[in-house]
C-alpha cells in the first residue's frame, strides 16, 4: 500500500470544495470524506443528475451507499474500474492512498469532458499529436533504418550449419 501523501489529500480537498464553490471543511482527509455526501455532490457537480439520492445521514449501509454511488458515476463519466477506490478503501479506512488516486484519475477525466470548465487537479493530459509523412519522407528513412538493423544486400545465412539436436558422443 502506498503511503499516504499530505499534501496530495489537501490538494484533492481544495479542488472538490473549489468545483463545489464551498469552503473545505475543518476535519480529517478521510473523516470529510467519508460518508461519501460531498463526493456525490462532486460528481453531480461534473455530471448533473449522476447520483439521483445522496444519504445525507443514516446507518452504515446508507451511508456506504453514497460511496457506491459515487463509484458507479465515476465509472460511467470516464473513469477507468481499475483506478477506482473500493468502499472499504474509503468508509474503513482500508488504503486512503487509493482514495487520493481515484480523486486524481477523476480530476484527469474532467479534461476530458468539454462542458466541465471549472478547475482542474493533477496534470494536464497529453493530447493526440498525429503526424503525417510523405512517401518520399518516408523512403528517405529507409535506408538508415536498414543499415541501422545491421542489413546488408546479399548476405545471407546460407552455408551456416546451424544447430543439430542430435548428440554426438
Amino acid at each position: 500500500m502506498a503511503p499516504r501523501n499530505k499534501e496530495q489529500e489537501q490538494e484533492v480537498l481544495n479542488w472538490i470544495f473549489a468545483v463545489l464553490g464551498e469552503k473545505v471543511p475543518s476535519g480529517q482527509y478521510e473523516d470529510i470524506l467519508k460518508d461519501g455526501v460531498w463526493l456525490c455532490k462532486l460528481i453531480n457537480k461534473l455530471a448533473p443528475g449522476s447520483v439521483k439520492k445522496i444519504q445525507e445521514r443514516g446507518t452504515n449501509f446508507q451511508l456506504m451507499e453514497n460511496i457506491q454511488r459515487f463509484q458507479a458515476a465515476v465509472k460511467k463519466y470516464g473513469v477507468p474500474e481499475e483506478e477506482i477506490f473500493q468502499t472499504a478503501d474509503l468508509f474503513e479506512r482500508r488504503n486512503i492512498p487509493q482514495v487520493t488516486l481515484s480523486l486524481y484519475a477523476l480530476g484527469r477525466i474532467t479534461q476530458k469532458h468539454p462542458e466541465f470548465t471549472g478547475p482542474t487537479l493533477g496534470p494536464k493530459m497529453a493530447e493526440k499529436n498525429e503526424r503525417t509523412f510523405t512517401e518520399e519522407q518516408l523512403r528517405a528513412h529507409e535506408g538508415e533504418l536498414n543499415l541501422q538493423m545491421g542489413y546488408n544486400k546479399g548476405a545471407s545465412q546460407a552455408g551456416h550449419g546451424g544447430f543439430s539436436n542430435t548428440r554426438h558422443m
